[in-house]
């Protein structure tokens, strides 16, 4: 099975990652961020940078699903399935312009159906973590990248927040597979105990597609 985890930097998404691979005994396809020599010019100049990071992150996105859909099981740290919202909020705040995003829209929309070409077409499950904001801002100053952080850069806790906001709507909005969505506040994967509870509810879940998905060959 493959499943795709999202939401916001910050909220624990890449540890749930690294866990529910683990926890599966499979392979995890993480955001390239570490690697991405991108990411701090974008932070430091938005408006040159933007469409540039855009670009370089729907390559990476559509390499790494068209791998996951390939291989038998997988967990992939966020996908191609929400880039466009980044793209689309750095459209609204002026980083990239309409015409920018209108190669970017075509060039996913190519993308996307390449992938539609593939014996499997979509992951199996999104799993969605979430918080409150303040949790998110918390965590972004504990992990402690530099170009990451607010101090002295109060445009970058509204662009958070913008984010944050739209992750809400893209969520509800997500139809590509079926969904849960995992509160890291109330589960702070720090403690084990929330650890078992959070790969319980996904295991529960999981087993209930592979059931319908068992009815539906039979």
């Amino acid at each position: 099975m493959v499943i795709i985890t999202a939401g916001m930097i910050g909220v624990g998404k890449t540890t749930l990652t690294g866990m529910l691979a683990d926890h599966l005994g499979t392979k995890a396809f993480f955001e390239p961020v570490g690697e991405n020599p991108v990411l701090p010019l974008y932070y430091s100049d938005p408006k040159q940078y933007g469409f540039l990071l855009q670009i370089y992150f729907l390559n990476k996105r559509f390499g790494m699903i068209k791998q996951a859909l390939a291989d038998d099981n997988n967990v992939l740290d966020r996908s191609i399935y929400e880039d466009a919202l980044f793209t689309k909020e750095n459209n609204a705040e002026g980083n990239i312009t309409d015409t920018e995003l209108s190669v970017y829209l075509k060039l996913l929309d190519n993308m996307m159906g390449e992938l539609n070409e593939l014996p499997k077409k979509a992951p199996d499950l999104l799993v969605y973590a979430d918080s409150d904001f303040d949790t998110i801002l918390y965590r972004i100053k504990k992990r402690g990248r530099d170009y990451e952080q607010i101090d002295g850069h109060p445009e970058r806790e509204d662009y958070y927040y913008k984010m944050w906001t739209a992750y809400h709507k893209w969520f509800d909005e997500y139809d590509v597979s079926p969904k849960l969505k995992i509160n890291l506040q109330q589960y702070n994967l720090e403690d084990p105990k929330n650890v078992t509870a959070v790969l319980g509810q996904i295991d529960d879940v999981l087993k209930a597609i592979r059931s319908d998905n068992s009815m539906t060959e039979a």
